[in-house]
């Protein structure tokens, strides 16, 4: 086996992640070119044999203020085998000195390993310690795309179900969407961060991720209109056999003809036709079931105000194992923690 870095092909890169259980649109290239437009730098690390890429990760890396130096990250990855120490080890190995050589203070990963105690304890085992912060949000719900059409609805509670058929039957339709329509997308976004207080990404930010990836087939943009005028949207993103719900959008007006369970139940109905069995709601508080189920109804901050909408569709809650670090450089990664506790309880007080 050989290690690689730096000279595999987008397409053979993507070639590997398309043909994986696990294949997660955050490491695949067209996201590393996304995220270089906008602050970061990508980079890939593997392990290759004649018979092609066996194991890898697509690595960014961002420069932090007051010369601290860069972090490298890894979005939903390794890709490797998690059972398989050697091959593991080999790449971390390799990941830790392309980090290294790039001036990082730590490495970051945020696998797709389900939370629990072994794969915490497999995290310490290879030097990792929990990260201060998560850039992905560790608890999702997952919705089966196994069963036909029929029984994915069944399955979905009465309410939600009902708003989809609803929607239909007050003059909803949905559309996909073409590049000429990201700016009716934008406009949303900037009503609903403005109504919602939550930060939305530029224009530009967003157009970027269309052009990347709906031309490939990976994403598509739905757009929901009521006589004409859009009134929601939402994009989202497929790499067989999982589907993740990123970015939506609406606007303040016929929002009681519930939009926005339509849309989703045409992004399921897409995504189900490529093949995908599992389709992500991306994001929900990080809280156990108890604290979920018991303060849904009345707390409205953070991501809960989304948990509501989203417990509706009928799937599962699950927790990745969350963020880990491995520290290359404690002095100034101190300097960081230390820089993000301050940050954070500056929020605190404003809000």
């Amino acid at each position: 086996m050989s290690l690689s870095r730096g000279e595999t092909t987008s397409e053979a890169w993507d070639s590997f992640v398309a043909g994986r259980a696990d294949a997660h649109i955050l490491q695949t290239s067209p996201w590393g070119a996304l995220k270089s437009q906008f602050g970061w730098t990508a980079e890939r690390v593997c392990l290759a044999d004649q018979g092609g890429i066996e194991a890898g990760a697509q690595v960014l890396y961002r420069r932090m203020p007051a010369g601290l130096g860069c972090l490298a990250y890894v979005p939903r990855g390794p890709l490797v085998a998690w059972e398989d120490i050697a091959q593991v080890s080999a790449l971390l190995l390799r990941i830790r000195q392309a980090a290294r050589a790039r001036g990082a203070i730590a490495l970051m990963i945020e696998p797709q390993l389900p939370d629990g105690p072994e794969c915490r304890r497999q995290m310490q085992d290879l030097g990792f310690q929990p990260a201060p912060v998560t850039i992905q949000p560790p608890r999702t719900v997952i919705v089966d795309l196994s069963p036909d059409e029929e029984q994915i609805l069944k399955a979905m509670k009465s309410k939600t179900r009902y708003n989809v058929r609803l929607a239909g039957r007050k003059g909803v339709t949905v559309h996909e969407a073409t590049s000429s329509d990201l700016a009716a997308f934008n406009g949303l976004m900037e009503v609903t961060g403005s109504r919602d207080e939550f930060a939305v990404h530029a224009p530009e930010y967003y157009e970027a991720a269309f052009r990347l990836f709906v031309p490939r087939g990976w994403a598509r943009l739905l757009l929901a209109e009521v006589a004409g005028d859009v009134v929601a949207g939402i994009m989202v993103f497929a790499v067989p056999p999982n589907a993740w719900y990123l970015y939506g959008a609406s606007g303040d007006t016929h929002r009681e003809k519930m939009p926005t369970y339509l849309l989703q139940w045409h992004a399921i109905r897409w995504a189900k036709s490529l093949g995908c069995t599992s389709y992500d709601l991306w994001g929900i508080p990080d809280e156990d079931r108890d604290t979920l189920e018991s303060q849904f109804t009345q707390r409205r901050d953070g991501l809960w105000g989304v948990y509501r909408f989203k417990r509706g569709f009928g799937g599962r809650v699950a927790r990745t194992v969350g963020a880990w670090d491995q520290v290359f450089a404690p002095v100034r990664y101190r300097l960081y923690r230390w820089m993000l506790a301050a940050q954070q309880k500056m929020h605190s007080t404003m809000g």
